[in-house]
């Protein structure tokens, strides 16, 4: 190969790979069942998803919202009416404000989440787990009420067919 095309090929790939580098990864929730069947497939926009619900007792509204960084889910912040029972602030988790809205907002939080997968047990219809993102909802207890489900963070390189 003659210097004049390995300089072309070298900025072929100076083109190519950070073009590469920048493609977003997809990614997706899977939630299934306490015996491991998959329920649903969830697709979340830019690895970043809320989880709403209804305080079980209180009936607030709480938004528990998660990021994905380096392909580990994070919970990232939460906004919190009010403090009932479970909910508030721990001292060294994140910073609390007021929240524009009402409440607080709890950010920076940057909690990673073990094995990017956790537990839920789908709270009652009026309490709502509805997984958000974008313009996307999925209501995990119109769904499954009651039932232990997994929610797990996957990414999705591979092209549907």
């Amino acid at each position: 190969m003659s210097q004049g095309q390995l300089i072309l090929l070298s900025l072929a790939l100076l083109l190519v790979i950070p073009a590469a580098a920048e493609q977003p990864t997809d990614y997706a929730l899977e939630i299934s069942n306490s015996e491991q069947q998959l329920l649903a497939r969830f697709p979340i926009q830019q690895g970043n998803w809320c989880m709403h619900w209804k305080h079980s007792v209180t009936g607030i509204a709480v938004q528990d919202c998660y990021r994905t960084e380096n392909q580990q889910m994070l919970l990232d912040h939460s906004w919190q009416p009010d403090f009932a029972a479970g909910l508030g602030h721990f001292e060294g988790r994140g910073t609390m404000t007021s929240h524009p809205e009402g409440g607080y907002l709890i950010k920076d939080i940057n909690e990673p989440v073990a094995e990017n997968r956790f537990w839920l047990r789908a709270g009652a219809k009026t309490v709502g787990h509805t997984l958000v993102s974008a313009d996307q909802r999925l209501n995990l207890s119109q769904m499954a009420a009651g039932q232990r489900l997994q929610i797990r963070l996957i990414t999705d390189t591979q092209p549907d067919n």
